[in-house]
């Protein structure tokens, strides 16, 4: 009798660890949420990467020449050389026909 006691607490025993390994805290569905979590980390690391590697280029085209300087004044800044003409080209109000479009120049006679 004493023999079939201690096999059924070993047996308790052993469902309580394996009641830990699969559901208890540390175990395996734990281990595999942070697999995910890991990867998904790992994937937005390589994406942020990228950009940075894209930045750093950039950050050495400004450094090293002119060319890009001026570009990015040109875009951003809307600078211009000396000797040049800058022209605006305003499009139409939408719904608007274009000749009820307001002018600078007056009309002749006037």
């Amino acid at each position: 009798m004493r023999r079939w006691g201690l096999l059924a607490l070993l047996l308790l025993v052993l469902a309580g660890l394996q009641y830990k390994l699969w559901w208890g805290e540390g175990g395996l569905g734990e281990a595999r949420a942070l697999q995910q979590r890991v990867s998904e980390q790992r994937t937005e690391n390589a994406r942020l990467q990228q950009r940075n590697d894209a930045l750093e280029a950039e950050v050495e085209d400004l450094k090293s020449g002119e060319a890009a300087v001026e570009d990015r004044a040109r875009s951003e800044l809307g600078m211009i050389k000396p000797g040049e003409t800058f022209y605006r080209v305003v499009e139409p109000e939408a719904g608007k026909p274009a000749d009820d479009l307001e002018t600078d120049t007056p009309e002749p006679g006037q």
